[in-house]
C-alpha cells in the first residue's frame, strides 16, 4: 500500500479549527501515497471533516453520505474501491449511531483521534468494517501526527492556521465543545514554534493561533513552567520570516493583563480582536453560563481599546436564547450600539442535543427570533459598513494571499481582517504591500498598491485546496 498513488478528497464544515484538523489528516496519509483531489468521483479515499456547531448539522451529513453511497457504488461496478470515513464533532457526538444508520461509512473518528487515521485506512483495507473511534485517547494526538511534506506546506499558501488548544471548560449551556473536543488542552511551546518555523521556512507570513478557547491557553515550556498565550505570541513573533500573528476564538474570562498588553506593545499581533458576547442581557448571559456580565465585557474593550486605540473587533451574538425577552433583545443591541464591531457573527438559537439549553422550556418562536435576528443584522452590517468606509483615502498594509475573481486581481486581508482586492501589477502571492484605499462595501475594499514592503515570491496554492479546505 505504501507507496502506491491514491486519491483523498475532504470536506470541511464549520470552523478555521477544522480546516487545520483537515490539512492535517492530509499530511498524515501523505506517505501511504494519498494526494488531494477536488471531486469525491475520483478519491479512493473520501472523508467529511464535520462541525455540530450548525442548526441540523448531522442531517446535513447523513444527506451528503447518500450522494456518497451512490458514488461508493458507481466506483465498485468499474472495479474501484472507495473508503468513505466522517470525522469531526458530528462524529464524536453520533459514534455507533452513524455507522448504524449509514453502513455506506467505513470509519467513525472524533477530532481527538485523527492521528491514528493511516493505521484506520489500513484496517479498512485489510477487510475491517464499521471502525469507531470516538475515545479520548490518553496520548497527545500531535506528537502522533506525520511532519507535513514541503509541498504540503507550500500549499497553505502565505497565511497558515496553527492549533495550539483545544477543548473548553466553560460548559456554556448552548454549546457541545465540551462534550466533543473534550478538556482544554494546550500543546508544549516548543511543538508549536518547531511547526510555525517548517511554515516559515515554505513561505508562510501570517499565522493565526487556533484554540476553542485560545486565550485559556497554558502550554509548558521547555523549562517546565506555563507559558500563557501572550508568552506564546512573543516566541512566535521571534521566529524569522513571520511578520503577522493572529488568535482566535477567545473568551472574555480569559483576557487577562498580559494579553491585553500585548496589543499595545507587540507590533506582529494583529490589532484585531474576536471577544464573542453573545448576548448584552446580564439575565441571558447567567442563563447561557457564560461567567461574564455585560459590565465586565465592557470594562474588558475598554481596557483593550486603550492598550490598543486603532484594535478592530469582532463578536459572536446568539438571538432568542430561550427566555429572552424583548427588553434582553434590545440590551444586545445597546451593547452593539455601546462597542461598535468592524464585524460580527449572528446566529439564531437552535437547541443541539444533550445540551442543557435544549431542556429548556422558555424557547423562543421561531418568528420572533428571524425578526430579531433581521435586526441585529441590520445594525451589524451598518457598523461593518461605516467601519470599512472609514478607511478610504487612507494606507493599509496587505499581505496579499490569493488570486481575485479578475484577472491580475489578487485579494489579501488587512491587519484588521478586511478583505481587500487590489490589481497586482507584478507582485505576488505572499508580497506585503501597502494599498490606498479606493472604494469600502460591508463585504470588501478595493485599493491599489503603493509600495512592496517584504518581496516574497510565493508559488500560487494549487487551486483544489482552497476548494478542499473551504
Amino acid at each position: 500500500m505504501k507507496g502506491a498513488r491514491k486519491n483523498l478528497f475532504i470536506k470541511t464544515y464549520g470552523c478555521q479549527m477544522n480546516v487545520y484538523d483537515s490539512e492535517r489528516m492530509a499530511d498524515a496519509l501523505q506517505p501511504l501515497g494519498y494526494s488531494l483531489v477536488s471531486e469525491p468521483v475520483d478519491a479512493e479515499v473520501i472523508i467529511l471533516n464535520t462541525c455540530h456547531i450548525r442548526e441540523k448539522a448531522a442531517e446535513k451529513v447523513y444527506s451528503d453520505l447518500g450522494r456518497l453511497r451512490q458514488i461508493k457504488q458507481d466506483r465498485a461496478l468499474g472495479g474501484e474501491e472507495t473508503i468513505i470515513g466522517v470525522a469531526g464533532c458530528v462524529a464524536q457526538a453520533e459514534g455507533e449511531e452513524m455507522v448504524r444508520r449509514a453502513p455506506v461509512v467505513d470509519l467513525v473518528f472524533g477530532p481527538q483521534t485523527y492521528h491514528q487515521l493511516p493505521q484506520m485506512i489500513e484496517s479498512v483495507v485489510q477487510g475491517a468494517s464499521g471502525i469507531v473511534a470516538t475515545e479520548f485517547p490518553a496520548e497527545d494526538k500531535f506528537t502522533g501526527l506525520e511532519k507535513p511534506s514541503r509541498s504540503r506546506l507550500l500549499a497553505r499558501g502565505p497565511a497558515a492556521f496553527v492549533t495550539v488548544q483545544e477543548g473548553c471548560d466553560k460548559f456554556c449551556t448552548f454549546c457541545v465543545v465540551p462534550y466533543t473536543r473534550g478538556a482544554e488542552f494546550s500543546r508544549p511551546t516548543v511543538q508549536i514554534v518547531s511547526e510555525i518555523e517548517e511554515l516559515a521556512g515554505a513561505g508562510v507570513r501570517e499565522v493565526t493561533l487556533l484554540g476553542q478557547n485560545v486565550n485559556a491557553y497554558s502550554g509548558e515550556e521547555v523549562s517546565g513552567t506555563r507559558a500563557s498565550l501572550a508568552r506564546l505570541i512573543d516566541l512566535v513573533s521571534e521566529v524569522p520570516g513571520i511578520e503577522r500573528i493572529r488568535y482566535t476564538t477567545s473568551h472574555p474570562r480569559d483576557m487577562e493583563p498580559g494579553l491585553i498588553e500585548a496589543h499595545g506593545t507587540n507590533p506582529k499581533l494583529m490589532p484585531y480582536l474576536h471577544l464573542p458576547a453573545q448576548s448584552g442581557s446580564d439575565d441571558i448571559l447567567r442563563a447561557m453560563n457564560r461567567r461574564h456580565t455585560c459590565e465586565e465585557y465592557l470594562r474588558c474593550i475598554e481596557n483593550i481599546r486603550t492598550a490598543c486605540p486603532q484594535i478592530a473587533l469582532s463578536s459572536d451574538f446568539i438571538v432568542g436564547f430561550p427566555g429572552e425577552s424583548d427588553a434582553d433583545f434590545e440590551a444586545t443591541l445597546d451593547l452593539i450600539r455601546t462597542v461598535t464591531y468592524s464585524q460580527a457573527y449572528s446566529f439564531k438559537y437552535s437547541p443541539r442535543p444533550g445540551t442543557p439549553a435544549a431542556e429548556l422550556v422558555s424557547q423562543v418562536p421561531e418568528e420572533v427570533k428571524s425578526e430579531r435576528l433581521r435586526q441585529l443584522q441590520q445594525l451589524l452590517s451598518a457598523q461593518q459598513l461605516d467601519f470599512n468606509r472609514s478607511f478610504v483615502g487612507k494606507t493599509l498594509s496587505l499581505l496579499l494571499e490569493r488570486p481575485g475573481r479578475n484577472p491580475g486581481q489578487l485579494v489579501g486581508r488587512s491587519p484588521h481582517l478586511q478583505a481587500v482586492h487590489v490589481d497586482a501589477n507584478g507582485f505576488n502571492i505572499g508580497d506585503i504591500v501597502d494599498v490606498s484605499v479606493k472604494v469600502a462595501s460591508s463585504n470588501s475594499i478595493t485599493g491599489e498598491i503603493e509600495t512592496a514592503a517584504v518581496p516574497q515570491a510565493l508559488q500560487q496554492a494549487p487551486a483544489h485546496q482552497e476548494r478542499m479546505t473551504r
